[in-house]
């Protein structure tokens, strides 16, 4: 079992800064990719952001110059810095990590979600 937790989600103004974080935790050999989707009311859950091993991002179109995507491989966490945030930022963020369990047996693991809210 892998699990991963989110946190740092909120209410902002537009314009202004969250910063979200998701740690993964349990059996977990190595760690491929990592990154954050979001999901809007009525709407598919999109990629917001990935990052590999290696450090190297990729980013939705809508969000690049405005967020940052950064991993710690050691502590199996990844962050999202989301500035000059925009209502239509407004969703629920998931984290999302791949890699390989103990046993080396694949893993894809979803947080449970938090909360993004931006008013204008």
């Amino acid at each position: 079992q892998v699990q991963v937790v989110e946190s740092g989600g909120g209410w902002v103004q537009a314009g202004g800064s969250l910063r979200l974080s998701c740690a993964a935790s349990g059996s977990i050999f190595r760690i491929d990719s990592m990154g954050w989707y979001r999901q809007a009311p009525g709407k598919e859950r999109e990629l917001v952001a990935r990052i590999n091993s290696g450090g190297s991002g990729n980013y939705a179109d809508s969000v690049k110059g405005r967020f940052t995507i950064s991993r710690d491989n050691v502590k199996n966490m990844v962050a999202l810095q989301m500035n000059s945030l925009k209502p239509e930022d407004t969703a629920v963020y998931y984290c999302n990590v791949q890699g390989l369990r103990t046993g080396l047996r694949r893993f894809d693991s979803w947080g449970q979600g938090t909360q993004v809210t931006v008013s204008s």
